[in-house]
């Protein structure tokens, strides 16, 4: 089903990238993909070095709305680390209809905020929540992500009702991991992209055709 927006012309579904801790700098796959794609366009969530949870949500939650506003279309979110914690709060507390308006998410390398030795910066956004995405996500993780053990982010993602990627031996899956554009975590977006194009406002959403929602499954590591 085709969204129009004022002018009649169908609308895209729109990609917001929610960055983590300090932002994304130049080498990050989320600043790569807003210069090279049309169709992304980071969120402002403020306080990068000192976030705080409540406000974080907030910003997000405006972000969202205005999009959904302005141009009447599916968002996606594209989100890397502690922004993939403001995702999954957003989802825990704005009980949205299943799959509008957001139709979906890339988490990327979440942080385990529950860890004991979680830095005070992000350690704000625990406990992590546990309860299912009301939408479709994919959750990438690294077997040697400093902030997060593997196991932990397929719990994670299980709780979430994501479908887990293995990305290797990929770090944070940041800048300092040399992905450019990452065209692998592209493809993963544009599945969601095309799952969010067939969706119907305010109604059930389609099967994820990449796993179960009430079982996740890996994917063969790709990158």
């Amino acid at each position: 089903m085709e969204r129009f927006g004022q002018s009649g012309c169908a609308q895209q579904p729109v990609v917001l990238t929610v960055p983590g801790l300090n932002n994304s700098g130049s080498g990050h796959w989320q600043t790569v993909w807003e210069q090279t794609r049309g169709d992304c366009h980071r969120v402002d969530l403020g306080s990068w070095a000192s976030p705080a949870r409540n406000a974080w949500v907030n910003r997000l939650d405006a972000a969202i709305r205005e999009t959904a506003h302005s141009h009447g279309a599916p968002i996606i979110l594209a989100a890397h680390s502690l922004g993939c914690l403001a995702v999954a709060w957003w989802g825990a507390l704005q009980n949205q209809p299943y799959g509008w308006p957001v139709a979906g998410a890339l988490l990327v390398a979440p942080p385990d905020c529950d860890r004991m030795e979680t830095p005070e910066t992000i350690g704000g956004f625990g406990p992590v929540p546990r309860g299912s995405l009301p939408f479709p996500s994919i959750l990438v993780a690294s077997r040697n992500d400093p902030y997060i053990f593997f196991e932990r982010a397929h719990s994670i993602g299980k709780n979430w009702g994501s479908t887990i990627v293995d990305a290797g031996h990929s770090g944070h899956i940041n800048a300092e991991s040399g992905l450019g554009d990452w065209r692998f975590g592209q493809s993963l977006l544009d599945r969601l992209i095309t799952i969010a194009d067939a969706q119907i406002p305010g109604q059930q959403a389609r099967p994820f055709p990449l796993g179960a929602r009430e079982g996740a499954r890996e994917l063969p590591q790709a990158i």
